[in-house]
């Protein structure tokens, strides 16, 4: 069967695995209460995949033939949103469950479906259950579960694939890479979340059409980086975006920076820098992402400051240009908001001050808001560089040590007054009443 043309398999009850104890009962409560009043109603989607992986859904979306301005007549607790794709958001405190209404591939004469140069960039034409589940992306995201029998219904071959582990686009992959370029990375990241692979006709095109995400919105890019970098499975992801030639495109400096670092002590500093990433999720820790971009931007850093040094330029003023052009570069591929943008270059900054053992620079550094993720990132470094063990075993007693312990710690090392010459007073002369 060609995934492009629907043909309906239904799989019952008691040949799949879902069970609606798995399901939240929010998700649960529109779907009834949408298939009372007469309309279809499906959960869709990820979490019919993950639920049929024995994962648990962090979301649960629904489908209907219902119009957004139908569901929102259904539940007062319901406001309509988006401009691209109109969605009802049904709000039950902190969780939200998405209701899309079918949707079709074909313009209907409205002007509800707009694209631009082959992109889309506004699509509300709904249409039947088999025209929604040809225009979703990949077939394992195109099953939908029945409310009303409890089946699973699937139009595309996502029932197979998805126990497979393979990922499949919907349709001709060229064309739908062109629709959407940041497919592409979805494919990257439901691969490495999944443990999918990308099947040959899928992943063929992207490294030839990788060059158009060149021309996606940078911001959208940053969302997909942290979507990528910060859900557990970041090693793997970045593995994915080198062997189908993205980093070129979405780090263009680093990747550079990769391709000219023999020792290959870059790539193992973001490769640790990630697996950290992933335990820290796993564990429930807090992750920003400052660090990360810290780490994913650490060659090209570290390659500028190496070129300004080498040109004669003072170390502030080679530290300051470095960061400002790895940033400057960066941007306009991945939109990094202030508030990471700042504390990632101050992170790179601070590196050098490690090297300090002068007394009241010590102290003065300990006590720096930004002393703890750059002496982080000073142990990433030393993970992968031994030379760099003996100063991070200093600043780690540094930290522990009573101030009285750590006067003693930093005995025989230069102070700042020892470190300058002495100035001799000079003697005034008396002078005489009449002031010669």
């Amino acid at each position: 069967m060609h995934p492009s043309i629907p043909s309906l398999r239904v799989i019952p009850r008691e040949q799949h695995p879902i069970s609606r104890k798995q399901i939240s009962q929010n998700a649960l409560r529109v779907l009834y209460r949408l298939n009372e009043a007469g309309f279809a109603a499906y959960l869709v989607g990820g979490a019919v995949r993950d639920l049929l992986l024995g994962m648990s859904p962090k979301d649960f979306d629904v489908a209907t033939d219902a119009t957004p301005e139908q569901v929102k007549s259904l539940f007062r607790n319901c406001r309509l949103i988006g401009r691209r794709f109109r969605l009802a958001h049904v709000v039950f405190g902190p969780e939200i469950i998405e209701v899309a209404t079918f949707r079709a591939n074909g313009d209907d004469g409205t002007g509800d479906r707009e694209l631009d140069n082959g992109r889309l960039v506004r699509d509300n034409i709904y249409g039947s259950i088999e025209e929604d589940a040809v225009r979703r992306d990949f077939t394992a995201n195109a099953l939908y579960y029945a409310i009303a029998d409890f089946s699973v219904r699937d139009y595309v071959g996502g029932y197979d694939d998805v126990m497979a582990r393979k990922l499949r686009l919907i349709g001709d992959p060229e064309a739908r890479y062109r629709e959407d370029p940041v497919r592409m990375l979805r494919a990257v990241r439901l691969a490495a979340k999944l443990g999918f692979t990308i099947e040959p006709a899928s992943a063929e095109p992207i490294p030839r059409l990788a060059h158009l995400l060149a021309e996606t919105s940078n911001a959208r890019l940053f969302d997909e980086s942290l979507k990528m970098f910060l859900a557990g499975h970041a090693v793997r992801s970045f593995e994915l975006l080198e062997q189908n030639q993205l980093m070129p495109v979405l780090m263009p400096d680093t990747a550079k920076a990769l391709a000219a670092d023999g020792t290959g002590l870059c790539r193992a500093l973001i490769v640790e820098a990630l697996r950290s990433t992933d335990a820290r999720v796993v564990e429930d820790r807090s992750v920003t992402p400052s660090f990360l971009f810290a780490a994913l931007l650490w060659p090209a850093y570290a390659q500028e400051l190496q070129g300004l040094l080498a040109a004669d330029h003072d170390l502030a003023v080679a530290e300051q240009r470095a960061a400002d052009r790895v940033l400057m570069h960066q941007q306009k591929l991945i939109a990094i908001p202030r508030r990471f943008s700042l504390p990632m270059q101050e992170i790179w900054w601070l590196q050098s001050r490690f090297t300090t053992r002068q007394k009241k620079r010590v102290f003065r550094f300990l006590a720096h808001p930004r002393f703890r993720a750059a002496y982080d990132f000073l142990e990433l470094r030393a993970s992968v560089v031994p030379e760099l063990r003996a100063e991070r075993d200093f600043w780690k007693a540094a930290q522990e040590a009573s101030p009285e312990a750590l006067v003693n710690l930093l005995s025989g090392q230069p102070t700042e007054r020892e470190d300058k010459p002495k100035r001799r007073r000079r003697r005034r002369r008396a002078t005489t009443k009449s002031g010669e």
